[in-house]
Order: structure tokens, then C-alpha cells, then sequence
């Protein structure tokens, strides 16, 4: 997941069923203790990052006093390696190190994004989209609309954790059913397939942005065409396939499970969620407006002749891939403001635009983060370690006869592992994917595939974790339900979903590998 602000934990010494020391005496507790001390010995990401480039720089001068070089396979160039910690390494840090965060991929793909996914939330059409999707479902099918809806909640970013699982407990209570099997559920789902869905946000420029900067490590990477939706076909179709199974799920499996339901003193009352009519007129015109602006996009793009046509009338590679940042940018634009203007929930300019800047303040760790992120990469790229370390990997992965789709496995496990230590997934792909994206194209990969492996280690686990600060705010929404409830008890519910997400992503991802589909337009299995 992306970066998550600092949130408070909850008062758990009156959980019940912990120790005089806070913590719990059984197995489960013991494991989550030894997760929690080893996630808290872990640094800051910004002093990780920091750590990493010092190290980097080191190494880099070691490797290049030494005159080691790396033979780049399938061509006739050799990379030597370049040191930091020399006159022409100095040179270029003063010269390149405000450049190398300024046109860092992910910076401001993100940030443009996060303007107009925050204008939406602020402005209430996300919550309202929501309220109507769940609302009218029926008894037995809320499970699997609160799921599949919950799949497509990264649009909303981190807020998405805290918004939609009350909202889910509510609509369960309101329909009869167990409000902790909506919170749980919607927890698990929106964490556990974060990165899937059909919906298109700062998630994706985020990947795809430290996907491109790693790519072009090798010199096949220059002719690669990496774009927002690269993963697209893979995304929006794991989205069903996961939501299907966290309603199973929660249906079959958590709520069975629960005590009989009876409401607790001081529970949440249950909400109104029909809609009002200014959000209903909201709506309807906010649809209307968009189905129109997609309606111009695909006019101006699929007619032969079209200007949105690629090189040669091509259908791909055209502009409408790589503008997809600001064709994405506009649509949420206009549905925002829209939605503001016609269910009347902002009284001007001025209050719109503190909207956007209020949504961007929540960016500052991550700015900070990326700024050192930038210059790691960079360095990856520029000493030429990373080709080297790339080139060491490949020929390792073949020594030991791990290659095909059992290197994707394995992969997957990696990053799952890391994910319980590292949650942030900017983080984590920035450490990860300049090592393995050029290892995996010497191996006949393309960068989408690693990029897709990466999104399902990166989201499954994440709800296991006590690195993980949300799954402290939903221990306190559960206690709201349930008061003694524990977070061993918490992680053991929430442990029913990431195992079968996990498998079941990858089994997906072990389809379009089989039958080498594209993983989204114009992004195949392989690089050739």
C-alpha cells in the first residue's frame, strides 16, 4: 500500500486476555510480538533509504577501484562500474541531485492524480458512489457487492481503509446481517486486493513510474512501451475473481463464526443510507457528464483516422495510452466538480481549491521519502550496480534452474514476506524494483509482468501486520462491536483472507501466464 500517515493506536490495556505486559501468552500473540519487534527495528523508510544510498555509494567506489564491469546478455556492451566517492561521482551528484527528484517518474504522476482523487473524496462523490452501490443489495448478495466494491477501493487511497469498513458494518447492521462481518470483510478486502481493480488512480502511477525509472536500466528498456495501465486487463479482471471470493468469504466463513449478534452499550447507531435528493441529483448529472467526456475520448481515438490514433493510425501504441495520466486527471476533474456543483456540498472557488490543497498536505512524508528514493535509483542506475546486481541475479535464478513462472512464485513470496516488515508499497517497489524489473528482463520477462507479481505480494499480507497502523483504527471500530475483542483475535479473522488472496491472485496471474494474455494494452508476457 502507499505510504500511511500517523496514526494513533488504540488504548489496548483493556482488551482483555493479555498478559500484565501487554501481551498476549498465545502463539498467535507470540508470532505478532516477534513480527511487531522485528517491524519496529526497521528504520524510518526516508533513514532506509538514506542507509541504502551511503551503502551504494561505498560499494559502487569499491567495485569501481576493483575495475568490475558487467557483460549486458544478448548484447556487446559492458558496463563498468562507477564510483560516488570519486571526482567524476561528485561531479555528478552536484550536478544531478535536485534533477534526479524533479523528473523522478512517480512525482508527478502522483501528485497530479492526488488532486482530483482528493477533490472527489472532499467533495463527497466518493462516499456517495458507495452509499449507492450498497445500499440496494440485496440480504444475500451485500457480502459480495461490499467485496468487489471494497477491490476497487485503492482510488481513494490509504482513506479508503478508514471510510469503508464502518460504512460496511453499517449496511450489514441495517440489512440484519453481522455488522463485524461487513468491517472485517471490507478491512480484508480493501487491504488484502488493494491493488487490483478496475478503477485507475495514484496507485498505478506510482508503480508504473519506478517500474519505467528501473526499466531503463537495460538497454531493451528503451524501446518499451510502459504506461499507466500496463496491469489493466489483469487488475480489473482479478477485482471480480477476489471480490467473489471475500464474499464467499465473509458469508461462509467469518459470519458463520461470530456470536450471535446483539447490539453492545455504546454501539454505533445504525445509518440512514439512502441516498438524499441532492446526492441522487449529484450522481445522475456527475454519470451523464463522464459517460459523456469517455464518449469524446474513444471518438477522438478508435475512427480510422482518429488524432488519438498511434504512428501509422496504429490503435497501440497511441496517445491515449501514454496521456492516460491526464485524460484520468481531467475525467476525475470534471466528475468532481460536477458532483459539487450539482449536489451543492461546496459554496465556491475558493472552498474547492482548499479541498485540492488540503489533499495534497498528506503527501509531505511522501515527498520527503521520494526525494531520497530518487536519488537511490538514480545512483542504481548511473554507477551501473543495478545491471550488475540484475545480471548476478538472472544468472543465479538459472544456476539454481528456477525460471518460468516458478520464478514469479517465488518472487511473490518475497515480496509477501518483506510486506509484513516494509507496508509501504511505494517503498518497497523502490527497493525492489530496480533489482528485479532488469533481472526479469534478462530472463524474457517484460516490466508489466514483474510489476503484477509485485501487486499481489504487496497487498496480500499487509493485514497482518501490527506495522500496519489501520489495523489498529479497525481494532478500535471493532471493540466499538465487541469490547473485549484482541488483535490476535482481530489478525486471526483477518488471516482468513489473506492466504486464499494470495493464491488465488497468483493462480490469475498463473492464467495469463499460461496463455500468454496481455497483461493490459499492449503490455505482453514476455519482451518479445
Amino acid at each position: 500500500m502507499t505510504s500511511s500517515p500517523s496514526l494513533p493506536a488504540p488504548d489496548l490495556k483493556n482488551g482483555g486476555g493479555t498478559s500484565p505486559n501487554g501481551r498476549g501468552s498465545g502463539g498467535l500473540d507470540r508470532l505478532l510480538s516477534l513480527i511487531e519487534r522485528a517491524g519496529n527495528a526497521l528504520p524510518n523508510p526516508v533513514i532506509l533509504f538514506a542507509v541504502l544510498f551511503a551503502l551504494l555509494a561505498v560499494v559502487s567506489t569499491a567495485l569501481d577501484l576493483a575495475g568490475v564491469s558487467a557483460a549486458v546478455p544478448g548484447t556487446d556492451q559492458t558496463k563498468h562500474i562507477t564510483g560516488l566517492l570519486t571526482g567524476e561521482g561528485l561531479r555528478w551528484l552536484l550536478e544531478n541531485l535536485v534533477l534526479n527528484f524533479a523528473t523522478f517518474p512517480p512525482i508527478g504522476t502522483v501528485l497530479t492524480l492526488f488532486m482530483v482523487v482528493g477533490l472527489a473524496e472532499k467533495v463527497g462523490l466518493l462516499d456517495t458512489v458507495m452509499r449507492a452501490t450498497l445500499a440496494r443489495a440485496p440480504k444475500a448478495v451485500l457480502p459480495y457487492a461490499v467485496a468487489i466494491v471494497a477491490c476497487q477501493a485503492h482510488v481513494m487511497t490509504d482513506v479508503a481503509a478508514l471510510v469503508f469498513p464502518p460504512l460496511a458494518a453499517m449496511v450489514f447492521k441495517s440489512a440484519g446481517r453481522h455488522p463485524v462481518a461487513g468491517l472485517i470483510g471490507a478491512f480484508a478486502c480493501v487491504s488484502a486486493g488493494y491493488a487490483a481493480g478496475f478503477t485507475v488512480g495514484s496507485l498505478d502511477a506510482n508503480y508504473v513510474g519506478i517500474t519505467q525509472q528501473a526499466a531503463s536500466t537495460l538497454p531493451a528498456g528503451d524501446g518499451l512501451h510502459i504506461h499507466l495501465l500496463i496491469n489493466y486487463f489483469f487488475t480489473a479482471s482479478s477485482s471480480i475473481v477476489l471480490g467473489l471470493l471475500g464474499g464467499f468469504l465473509i458469508s461462509r466463513v467469518i459470519e458463520p463464526r461470530l456470536e450471535p449478534y446483539r447490539a453492545a452499550e455504546g454501539e454505533p447507531e445504525s445509518e440512514d443510507l439512502t441516498l438524499t435528493p441532492a446526492q441522487r441529483r449529484g450522481l445522475r448529472y456527475t454519470g451523464l457528464v463522464v459517460a459523456v467526456y469517455l464518449a469524446a475520448i474513444l471518438a477522438l481515438w478508435l475512427p480510422s483516422g482518429a488524432p488519438l490514433r498511434g504512428e501509422g493510425g496504429a490503435l497501440l501504441p497511441s496517445p491515449v495510452l501514454t496521456g492516460m495520466v491526464p485524460i484520468v486527471f481531467g475525467g476525475f476533474l470534471l466528475a468532481g466538480l460536477t458532483y459539487a456543483r450539482t449536489a451543492k456540498t461546496v459554496t465556491g472557488a475558493d472552498e474547492l481549491i482548499t479541498s485540492v490543497a488540503d489533499s495534497l498536505k498528506t503527501m509531505s512524508g511522501y515527498l520527503v521519502m521520494m526525494f531520497v528514493a530518487a536519488q537511490v535509483i538514480a545512483l542504481f542506475n548511473w554507477s551501473n550496480v543495478g545491471i550488475l546486481l540484475a545480471v548476478k541475479s538472472a544468472a543465479f535464478l538459472n544456476a539454481i534452474n528456477l525460471t518460468g513462472f516458478w520464478v514469479i512464485v517465488a518472487f511473490v513470496a518475497l515480496t509477501a514476506c518483506l510486506n509484513l516488515f516494509i507496508v509501504s508499497g511505494s517503498a518497497l517497489w523502490s527497493l525492489a524494483g530496480p533489482i528485479f524489473v532488469p533481472a526479469f528482463m534478462l530472463l524474457g520477462m517484460s516490466p508489466a509482468l514483474s510489476q503484477a507479481a509485485f501487486r499481489i505480494g504487496d497487498s496480500a499480507t499487509g493485514i497482518l501486520t501490527p506495522m500496519n497502523p489501520y489495523l489498529f483504527v479497525i481494532l478500535a471500530m471493532l471493540r466499538q462491536y465487541e469490547p473485549e475483542a484482541r488483535l490476535g483475535t482481530l489478525i486471526a479473522r483477518l488471516s482468513v483472507f489473506a492466504v486464499p488472496f494470495l493464491v488465488v491472485w497468483l493462480a490469475i496471474l498463473g492464467v495469463f501466464y499460461g496463455f500468454g494474455l496481455p497483461l493490459g494494452p499492449g503490455a505482453h508476457i514476455g519482451l518479445k
